[in-house]
């Protein structure tokens, strides 16, 4: 004599960033084939989709002790999560399941649909968005007053490359994040000219369609020489700009400034002489453009001379460590 089949329990999970109603093929198969589905939560964003596929769903929140009971006699109930509680009944299933005393159906989770690559994007959106209206720091700020961790962000993520570590690449990388969707946040709520960071998102998507066009278009391009002639070709065509230095920010570094005009003047085939005055900054002009035309960075340049200096200083502080 045979014993009685203790059944199965399927836990149907979904990602809340995967818009509802978009479940797996195998998804839609276990619904349909179960016995009985239930959902704790009658307010499941799940809830619509399964009505109008004909799906019954039961608004139940068992214990481990009757959904075991549920399954007795070989049946199937696949169970929605909520999330809420979730970890109570899983915990007194695992519980059951230790005790020996019971005979345990069969455990299945399936996942009905899986994030996409950048999912993560709008949880952040989502945090950013809470932050923003419930923190009082944070609610207060302007572009103006963020302007000045975009720029040590931006350095602390420059030495991050530098220094080759991996783990502070990554953290660098998500501060260096976080200033743009803070400031496209503040810049939703701008009573005149207010956008989001979909259309950050979106006009950036754009720019970059239309700059490869041997991607994305019928050009072709061989070599990054190629792909930089395209890249500038259309961004002349973009701006309409009257100086090939129009566009270069004179705000930074005056290293890397001077190598940007260098190299603007240079692209441009503009046999421009360098200013005949003397002095310290003129001497430095003179070498951060013969840097930029030898393929050196001057500013990486410099701060690795600075590092080696650092490390002269330190010996000679006798800190080794």
């Amino acid at each position: 004599m045979t014993s009685e089949s203790p059944g199965r329990i399927v836990l149907l999970t979904a990602s809340h960033r995967v818009a509802p109603g978009l479940l797996s093929w195998p998804a839609w198969q276990a619904l349909g084939a179960a016995d009985r589905v239930l959902c704790p939560d009658e307010h499941h964003p799940q809830l619509p989709y399964l009505r109008e596929a004909g799906v019954a769903v039961e608004h139940l929140r068992p214990s481990a002790e009757e959904l075991v009971e549920a399954c007795a006699g070989g049946r199937t109930v696949l169970l929605l999560p909520s999330g809420e509680g979730d970890r109570v009944l899983t915990d007194g299933l695992a519980r059951l399941a230790g005790s020996g005393r019971h005979t345990m159906p069969d455990l299945e989770l399936l996942p009905g649909s899986y994030d996409l690559p950048g999912a993560r994007l709008l949880d952040l959106v989502q945090i950013m968005d809470r932050i923003r209206r419930e923190c009082p720091w944070t609610s207060l700020q302007t572009h103006e007053g963020l302007a000045k961790y975009g720029i040590e962000e931006a350095y602390e993520l420059v030495e991050a490359i530098e220094d080759g570590d991996r783990d502070e690449l990554r953290e660098e990388l998500g501060d260096v994040l976080l200033q743009v969707v803070f400031h496209a946040r503040i810049a939703e709520e701008d009573p005149e000219e207010p956008f989001s960071v979909d259309d950050v998102a979106g006009a950036l998507v754009e720019k970059l369609i239309r700059r490869h066009p041997h991607v994305f278009g019928d050009e072709k391009a061989e070599t990054p020489e190629d792909v930089r002639a395209h890249w500038l070709r259309t961004k002349a065509i973009e701006k309409q700009r009257e100086s090939v230095t129009d566009g270069v920010p004179l705000g930074q570094p005056g290293l890397a400034l001077a190598a940007k005009l260098g190299g603007r003047a240079r692209a441009a085939g503009l046999d421009v002489a360098l200013p005949a005055e003397r002095g310290i900054g003129y001497d430095l002009l003179a070498l951060a453009v013969r840097a930029e035309a030898e393929g050196v960075d001057p500013e990486a340049a410099l701060r690795a001379a600075a590092r080696t200096y650092r490390e002269a200083i330190r010996v000679a502080e006798g800190v080794t460590a």
